[in-house]
């Protein structure tokens, strides 16, 4: 395969600034005209345990990670132990020689398992069980190794500013990583050093002291390694205005301009990041300037975006959907945002907003269940849960976006669709859309048109002083005034109820309430165009067909390219509104099909299941992986080369991360 980035990775205890270390390494990319990729993985736990981010950056548009690691850069031994064996031949190792002595059995936080594995691939190799022995390991596969004495250029940092205290200036290792990452790859100083002072500009000393921090490591790249490592690193014209985002901001940015104005959560891992990034930003006004502040605001400043919104933390996720729901019924757009616990607690609340019609959205960040499961990793898990959660039948749409651009929008038509049809809609975004940060295009605002429905302001028909909330209308659809709307007097009750709202248990009345709900299905199976339902990518006449849905788009694109270079064929199915499913369309598509491939992050292949059940198509090769690690392209490149090759078992399971 053939290609056309750069991979680099920093890695490092939780809470020990591996996230800003990584901002501050895609900001200077970014500002430098260059593509950039960023996945961030983490623990559970709020310290102490290992994260590590990568960035991945390119010349030309990049939608994925890879699982090849060019540079690595390290300020402590866990990341050298648990990724060194991962940077290709002709990559590189930045570490601090102070740690040379550091041994395997004194990381407590590195798991039996893998130090296993470590120690056998080192006892076979005749080396010790180390730092030294490990980077040794790396060396004899062909990686370069690069000494940085961190602790001599920051004292020497220190005296300038006459800070003496180790501990504190020890806050700037991971701004040395980056800088001698950045040194060694011969790119734009000047850039580094911006990147570093708009990531502490509420703190103008501390960013004076990082950027003097970066000097001092390209200077001594420059007298100890210089033109040592092949790759280079250059900045490029970008063809307009490129945005900077992380996929939890670009969601909650996405409300905000669709109009909602109350959002509800419970803190759950990875939802939460999206209600704070509301609560910090919850009356965006912002100029150039200022949103520079923040490396994930600065999109917000560049669309001229103004609008405020009530945020609430509430005591569970019961209180918080049916908050939202409250907030639907007074005429607000609401939404709440959790993950598949918090969605458990939520089902009772879904049937009450389908019974009453309301519109409310929830967003549901999927992640590793079942139960607890993995709080902070990746998995697909939950698309036949958002299908069906809830007793009973009543109707709702379910969204799932493949990208940030297509969040972006998809948070848009969520709250449309809630109010046009007057339903639930569950907008789904995965982790690791959550936790990746990208480059893209400047979003085209203009394209955010709000449509909300038969939305009533005052009541001019009310017999009696009461109001037919439910009535027959042709399409099932009736005019929603808001709670409390002069001129009129309704119900809302969790019990089947009678066009007034009244509680009814007469059979006629249930077979007409039952058939008016459950027609709004149907109804935007008819209405909502196929463009926004699902997206063909490739040659009509393609070897291989792939079918997935989700985060697993960018991957899936990626390795796509590198096919084509092979000679080999592939087109992919994206299912973006997968209720109402597109059945006709799914069926026409897949039935011209050579050899059908489903790709997904979930143990049974869900989205297959489904497709077999609407269409009556077989999809028997399957490629999936369930370790709460995302998909990577190289991955999916490999996968598809099995299958071209018939070499491919008919459930292929993924393995690879750390």
């Amino acid at each position: 395969m053939k290609r056309d980035d750069f991979s680099w990775m920093i890695g490092g205890v939780q809470g020990s600034g591996v996230d800003s270390s990584a901002n501050v390494f895609a900001r200077a990319a970014a500002a430098g005209g260059l593509h950039v990729f960023g996945k961030r993985e983490y623990y559970s736990n709020i310290k102490g345990e290992h994260s590590y981010f990568q960035v991945r950056v390119s010349n030309s548009l990049i939608r994925s990670h890879v699982d090849t690691v060019d540079m690595l850069a390290t300020f402590e031994e866990e990341t050298i132990f648990r990724h060194a064996l991962e940077v290709r031949s002709e990559g590189a190792i930045i570490y601090d020689p102070d740690q040379d002595t550091k041994r395997l059995d004194q990381v407590p936080t590195i798991e039996a398992n893998v130090k296993a594995s470590l120690n056998s691939e080192l006892s076979k190799a005749g080396l010790s069980a180390d730092v030294k022995g490990i980077l040794e390991l790396a060396r004899r596969r062909g990686v370069h190794i690069y000494p940085v004495p961190y602790n001599d250029l920051l004292k020497a940092v220190g005296s300038k500013f006459g800070e003496t205290s180790l501990s504190t200036l020890q806050r700037m290792l991971n701004v040395l990583a980056v800088a001698s990452s950045y040194a060694l790859l011969s790119y734009d100083e000047d850039l580094v050093k911006d990147s570093v002072k708009k990531q502490f500009k509420s703190k103008p000393k501390v960013g004076e002291m990082n950027a003097e921090a970066v000097g001092a490591a390209y200077d001594y790249i420059r007298q100890k390694y210089a033109g040592s490592f092949a790759y280079k690193l250059s900045p490029m014209k970008s063809e307009g205005v490129r945005l900077y985002v992380r996929g939890n901001s670009m969601v909650a940015i996405a409300k905000e301009l669709a109009g909602c104005r109350l959002q509800t959560y419970y803190p759950i891992t990875p939802a939460s990041d999206e209600s704070e990034f509301l609560e910090a930003h919850a009356e965006m006004q912002l100029d150039g300037s200022s949103a520079q502040e923040n490396p994930q605001v600065a999109e917000v400043a560049a669309m001229k975006s103004k609008g405020s919104i009530a945020v609430v933390q509430s005591e569970d996720e019961i209180a918080a959907v049916t908050m939202a729901i409250g907030g639907g019924l007074a005429g607000v757009r609401s939404s709440t945002s959790t993950s598949g616990p918090g969605f458990s607690l939520m089902a009772e609340g879904l049937g009450y907003a389908g019974m009453n019609e309301v519109p409310v959205v929830v967003t549901l960040y999927s992640r590793g269940g079942p139960s607890t499961g993995l709080p902070t990793r990746h998995e697909q898990g939950d698309l036949r849960f958002a299908l069906h959660a809830g007793h009973g039948e009543f109707p709702r749409l379910v969204l799932a976006s493949g990208d940030l651009e297509e969040s972006f929008y998809d948070t848009v038509r969520a709250f449309n669709y809630s109010e046009v049809y007057q339903t639930p809609v569950i907008h789904m975004v995965d982790k690791a859309l959550a936790n990746s940060d990208s480059t893209l295009p400047m979003l085209e605002v203009g394209k955010v048109k709000i449509d909300r429905g038969l939305f009533l302001k005052q009541i001019n028909d009310a017999v009696n002083g009461e109001f037919q909330r439910f009535r027959h209308t042709p399409n099932g659809i009736s005019p929603r005034p808001p709670v409390g709307t002069k001129g009129g007097v309704y119900w809302h009750t969790g019990d089947e109820h009678d066009e007034l709202g009244h509680i009814s248990e007469d059979p006629t009345n249930r077979d007409f309430m039952m058939e008016k709900r459950m027609g709004k299905v149907e109804l935007a199976d008819m209405e909502i165009p196929i463009s926004d339902r699902a997206n063909f990518f490739g040659p009509e006449d393609a070897d291989i067909t792939v079918v997935s849905w989700g985060s697993t788009k960018g991957a899936i694109l990626d390795a796509m390219d590198w096919l084509k270079q092979d000679g080999i064929s592939v087109n992919f199915l994206q299912l973006r509104l997968i209720n109402p499913f597109p059945t006709e369309y799914v069926t026409k598509i897949l039935s011209k099909a050579k050899n059908i491939v489903g790709i997904e992050m979930n143990y049974s292949g869900q989205l297959v299941g489904i497709i077999r059940e609407r269409t009556c198509i077989p999809i028997d090769q399957l490629v999936v992986k369930y370790n709460g690690r995302p998909m990577s392209s190289e991955e999916i490149y490999d996968s598809l080369k099995m299958v071209h090759d018939g070499k491919a078992p008919k459930k292929l399971v993924l393995k690879h991360g750390a």
